[in-house]
């Protein structure tokens, strides 16, 4: 049964939201955030925002009130290893999975919720970023949403093709001298929008969204993470190659890049695109990883495409 939990109001300038406890089948307690749209015709379904590595539910508060604005529930989640969810290992800043599969344990954990709940349907999904990859795996699973909108999926991870034998070697070794667990080489202990400046950042070229997401871990310290572990990045590369190997569901999809995407594989977003059916790529001229970060006027235009795909299936 869903326990409340708290929810950084304050910080999410979203609509009034309500967050529970729930827990997987092998045991880590997540955190899920569920907003109601209300209207004397109810609700035209509800969307599923899956956020990426580090991100919590309250990173997404501005979107989520645009979107009930819109007539829709949305449901936000708190991945395992990251936001109020369990951390997995003693260092809590370390980005830490054991497996990427094991994230599929959350959404199932997510779905029993909402059915339980009888959230309106039909359901759609936002994903982001680590949220892409988990999202199109439950796809493949075969999750029941009518459609869905991706912005910056990680498919791939940008890492120079110099590196890359390292990085899998690297990983390899520590998943079998049991160091999975500490930081990747390079990375750092603290959260990105609080460790570097706004210039030339990686997430997005709006200052106020930037000092919003720096405000939310500055003023909460739970919300707080830094670079990966050794074993999430092994299991990642292990998963994108996996995807990468499956055909795309047959069902309503954008898909949203920035043209300065510089975290994610461009080719693999591409390549997939390129044969998704019913999919479509755009890219979003200037933006950087985070398209639903972006300014006001882009937001407005990314959500407005997806609100417009998603309702053309209200009941």
């Amino acid at each position: 049964m869903a326990e409340p939990a708290p929810f950084r109001a304050d910080l999410a300038e979203g609509p009034p939201t309500d967050a529970f406890w729930l827990h997987t089948s092998d045991g880590v307690r997540i955190r899920v955030g569920h907003a109601c749209a209300k209207g004397a015709s109810g609700a035209k379904g509800t969307v599923f925002i899956f956020p990426g590595r580090t991100e919590y539910i309250e990173k997404y508060g501005r979107n989520a009130k645009d979107f009930v604005r819109a007539g829709f529930d949305t449901v936000a989640i708190d991945w395992r290893g990251q936001g109020m969810a369990d951390r997995l290992i003693d260092n809590a800043m370390v980005g830490h999975v054991d497996e990427f599969l094991d994230f599929q344990k959350d959404w199932a954990a997510v779905r029993a919720f909402a059915k339980q709940q009888n959230l309106p349907r039909p359901w759609h999904l936002v994903a982001h970023s680590m949220g892409g990859s988990i999202g199109l795996r439950a796809l493949l699973n075969g999750a029941d949403f009518k459609a869905v909108m991706f912005s910056g999926p990680m498919w791939g991870i940008n890492i120079s093709s110099y590196l890359r034998p390292a990085a899998w070697s690297l990983t390899w070794a520590a998943s079998k001298l049991g160091q999975g667990h500490r930081i990747a080489p390079g990375m750092s202990l603290m959260s990105y929008p609080k460790a570097e400046p706004f210039d030339d950042n990686l997430l997005t070229t709006d200052r106020d969204m930037y000092d919003y997401m720096r405000h939310q871990v500055e003023e909460e310290p739970q919300f707080g993470l830094g670079g990966p572990s050794l074993a999430w990045l092994g299991s990642a590369l292990k998963e994108c190659n996996a995807l990468a190997g499956e055909p795309s569901p047959a069902i309503p999809a954008l898909c949203f890049v920035g043209s300065n995407e510089r975290i994610v594989d461009t080719a693999r977003i591409r390549e997939r695109m390129m044969h998704w059916p019913g999919g479509k790529l755009l890219l979003v001229d200037g933006a950087e990883h985070e398209v639903l970060m972006e300014s006001l006027n882009t937001r407005r235009q990314v959500e407005g495409a997806a609100i417009s795909l998603f309702s053309s299936f209200a009941p």
